[in-house]
């Protein structure tokens, strides 16, 4: 990576010179700068609502960029070791989607760990893929599943060789790391395309003494999620190509789903953050893990909480772990997760990524201070003493192995009929059922529902997780498939 090169930031610099222009719009946003938003401008300032602006010559086009966007995405190419980089505003749901629709398509199988992100699982109900699932191992204790061991892909490869792809999380929402690099060569050994889903791992590519990066490891794909851990604004996302991949036709399926329209906040703001993570990426990233380590230690100190580390490697199912996640297990305090979730939103004003029925999440970035990592571990502490109690009525399972039954676009699309919750046991679900955030499917449509499914479900509405995914929003009944059709 050439440093003088990432100096630059074409499109705000593009952007930046339009401004200047005073150019007259009679074009799209019908706000005009603005002028026909008034409370607009004043919530988000006149500076930001004069750059909402359409594509154009001067600014390039998202669908088919030559100039600037063009030198953009080369230069986000070249800091993060891809062949090809590609700006996404549809957020890194939109990113993973282009990446399994570009390998597969209706009737052709991939190979992956059941927890992936509901956007995997979307983009098989859209081309019409085949999930082969290698379930992940359960850490009992912290009730969560870990990586993909090595052998479990091996399996599953040489009993799918028809098989198109594997899919990997690098890392998981919780930090943990697969052995991506024998992943990668296991996939194309075996003639088959190795991708990475990257929300969490942005940071991978600038830090040192972090898990190995897809692109490092030889990934053909990866989708990585700017606006988490690497500084861009809320919805913007890179999708990274290594040199297997075929840069028009990534392109061509991006424009399937990607919109026409894309918002040139959200390109700037990818542009200055890949600048940033080139320029000052390793020094941010140094402070972000000291940041982590002590607040890890701090909270272990409290005494109940666990908040894990790398003790968890063992060189195959965790094989790796990001230090930068802030994952601590609230058990032993008597409380689930979501509960301890909600009590430092609502009694502490301390908003955290995510809390599940047994962990919470809290992440920290480049953005974070010192005050506010003592304002957290301040906060648990009091947490523990004001509410901590018996945790035997806790649930601790996190993970059950689905049953697949039918592929998720011909469940999803199939007749099916709403039956009470509770009715549903031994049918064939039609629709997903999620805590979000994570994202992770409970059920995705093609899968049998258990009665431990279903007390899954009602234990985790009980604790106040919030659940999406059903066509009934109170999860009182679930559409699932006609008998017989």
């Amino acid at each position: 990576m050439e440093l003088h090169n990432q100096e630059r930031a074409p499109i705000y610099e593009a952007l930046e010179r339009f401004r200047q222009m005073r150019v007259v719009p009679f074009d799209v946003p019908g706000h005009k700068r603005g002028r026909g938003n008034p409370e607009l401008t004043q919530l988000l300032g006149e500076q930001c609502v004069s750059m909402d602006v359409n594509s154009m010559k001067p600014l390039d086009n998202l669908c088919h960029p030559v100039s600037v966007i063009r030198e953009a995405e080369q230069l986000a190419a070249e800091a993060f070791g891809a062949a090809n980089a590609f700006l996404m505003v549809g957020g890194t749901t939109s990113a993973v989607q282009s990446m399994v629709l570009s390998v597969a398509k209706r009737g052709e199988k991939i190979i992956l760990p059941r927890n992936v992100h509901r956007s995997v699982m979307g983009a098989m109900v859209l081309c019409g893929a085949i999930p082969v699932y290698v379930n992940p191992e359960c850490d009992n204790r912290l009730g969560i599943p870990l990586g993909m061991s090595v052998s479990a892909v091996e399996k599953a490869i040489r009993e799918n060789p028809d098989a198109k792809a594997v899919l990997v999380n690098n890392p998981t929402y919780y930090g943990i790391c697969s052995d991506l690099r024998a992943i990668v060569r296991l996939a194309h050994e075996h003639g088959m395309l190795c991708l990475a889903d990257e929300a969490h791992g942005t940071h991978f590519y600038f830090g040192e003494g972090l898990p190995v990066s897809a692109m490092a490891a030889g990934a053909d794909m990866a989708a990585v999620s700017m606006h988490k851990s690497g500084g861009s604004l809320t919805q913007s996302s890179l999708l990274l190509t290594g040199p297997a991949m075929q840069e028009g036709h990534v392109r061509q399926i991006i424009n399937l789903t990607q919109t026409t329209s894309g918002s040139y906040l959200l390109l700037s703001s990818l542009d200055i953050s890949r600048r940033n993570l080139a320029l000052r990426g390793k020094t941010d990233f140094e402070r972000v893990i000291r940041l982590a380590e002590y607040a890890r230690e701090e909270i272990n100190a409290i005494g109940g909480y666990y908040a894990f580390s790398r003790e968890l490697v063992n060189g195959d199912s965790v094989y790796d772990f990001d230090v930068t996640k802030l994952s601590v297990n609230t058990l032993d305090v008597g409380l689930a997760g979501i509960e301890v979730y909600d009590l430092l939103r609502d009694e502490y004003d301390i908003q955290i990524e995510f809390g599940d029925l047994g962990n919470i999440l809290a992440y920290v970035s480049v953005g974070d201070r010192p005050r506010e990592i003592e304002r957290l571990v301040s906060a648990l502490s009091e947490v523990r003493r004001r509410f901590g109690r018996s945790k035997a009525d806790l649930m601790t399972q996190e993970y059950i192995d689905p049953q697949v039954a039918v592929s998720p676009q011909d469940a999803f699309y199939a007749p099916k009929e709403s039956l009470p919750l509770r009715e549903t046991a031994g049918r064939v679900c039609s629709e997903f059922v999620m805590c979000y955030p994570p994202g992770i499917p409970i059920l995705a449509p093609g899968e049998r529902i258990t009665d431990q499914i279903l007390d899954y479900i009602e234990y985790a509405k009980e604790k106040g997780c919030s659940m999406t995914g059903p066509e009934n929003p109170e999860i009182e009944r679930l559409n699932v498939l006609r008998e017989g059709e």
